[in-house]
């Protein structure tokens, strides 16, 4: 089993930053992917970024150019880097690990963002 802690959460204005972090324990594998998503509520969870193990990243149109996605592999810790956050990036963000055909989940950490 793996265990995702995430962290950073919290109310920012309008064009501001924030930074979330997940960090991972467990039986962890090497081969992984891990990424952060969102959810409001009534909506379905989407996809916000992904980083592979080789750092191979992919991010939703939404947050291009915005949202930056890392990792620590020495902590086993991924990173999600927000700026020019707008209200509609107000969400619970979920971190996702997924190693062989196991998908691992967060709690969820929220991010509110006030115009």
């Amino acid at each position: 089993q793996v265990q995702l802690v995430e962290s950073g959460g919290g109310l920012v204005q309008a064009g501001g930053s924030l930074r979330l972090s997940c960090t991972a324990s467990g039986i962890i594998f090497s081969i992984n992917t891990m990424g952060w998503y969102r959810q409001t509520p009534g909506k379905q969870r989407e996809r916000v970024a992904n980083i592979d193990n080789n750092g191979f990243t992919d991010y939703a149109d939404s947050v291009k150019g915005r949202f930056t996605i890392s990792t620590d592999n020495t902590k086993n810790t991924v990173y999600l880097q927000m700026s020019s956050l707008n209200p509609e990036d107000t969400a619970v963000y979920y971190c996702r690990r997924v190693q062989g055909r196991n998908v691992f989940w967060g709690q969820g950490t929220q991010v509110t963002v006030s115009s």
